[in-house]
C-alpha cells in the first residue's frame, strides 16, 4: 500500500519525506538503479554500490534544499553522482589511460571472421577509453550523461549546475575530440558538422 506521497512525482515525495522520511526511500527506489549503473560506467561496480549510497544519502541530507519545480529529481541525483565521480577523477583518468594501454587478450576461436571482429572490437575500446581519458573533467561529464544515460540536455544543464548553451558546446567540443581520436572524422570537418 502506497501513501499519497509515494504515488507523487519525486518533487511531491521529497516534500512529503521532510516530515515522514522513510518517504524518501520511493526515490532511491525509482532511481538507484539508474544511478549505479551511471556510477558503475564511470568507475566500476566496486566503487558504484558505495557511491550510490553516497549519493542518496548526500540527497537525503539536502531534500530541504530540493527545488520542487523540478518533478523529476534524477538529474539532481546524476549531478550528485557526477560531483562524487569529480571527487575521484584523477583516478578515472588512470583507468581510463590503462584501459587503452591494454594488449586485447589472444583468442583461440576457430573462425577468422570472429577473431577479427573481436579484435577490432576491443582495440576500438582501448582507443575510446584513451579518447576519454583526454577530454577535460567537464566534457567528460556532459558526453558520458547524454551518451550513457540518454538524458536531455537541459537533464544536463539541471545535473552540472552550467547553462545548456555550455551543455552544448561541451558536447559538441567532446564528440569532435573522440572523433578525432578515434580516427572516424578529421576534426575540422567534424567541427562543421557536429
Amino acid at each position: 500500500m502506497t501513501s499519497a506521497g509515494e504515488a507523487g512525482d519525486d518533487a511531491d515525495v521529497i516534500a512529503a519525506s521532510l516530515r515522514h522520511p522513510e518517504r524518501f526511500a520511493a526515490v532511491f527506489d525509482r532511481h538507484a538503479a539508474h544511478i549505479h549503473r551511471y556510477l558503475a560506467r564511470r568507475l566500476g561496480g566496486q566503487l558504484a554500490e558505495d557511491l550510490t549510497g553516497e549519493t542518496f544519502l548526500i540527497a537525503f541530507g539536502g531534500r530541504g534544499r530540493y527545488d520542487p519545480a523540478f518533478p523529476s529529481a534524477r538529474p539532481w541525483l546524476y549531478g550528485i553522482a557526477t560531483n562524487l565521480v569529480g571527487q575521484r577523477r584523477r583516478e578515472e583518468a588512470r583507468e581510463y589511460r590503462l584501459r587503452a594501454s591494454l594488449e586485447p587478450p589472444a583468442e583461440q576461436v576457430s573462425h577468422a571472421d570472429r577473431v577479427a571482429e573481436r579484435v577490432t572490437a576491443q582495440a576500438m575500446h582501448g582507443r575510446l577509453a584513451g579518447a576519454l581519458a583526454g577530454l577535460s573533467c567537464g566534457d567528460r561529464d556532459v558526453l558520458l550523461l547524454i551518451a550513457w544515460e540518454g538524458l536531455a540536455y537541459e537533464e544536463v544543464a539541471t545535473a552540472l549546475g552550467i547553462p545548456v548553451g555550455t551543455v552544448r558546446s561541451r558536447l559538441n567540443r567532446a564528440r569532435r575530440k573522440v572523433r578525432a581520436e578515434l580516427g572516424h572524422t578529421p576534426a575540422e570537418e567534424v567541427s562543421n558538422h557536429g
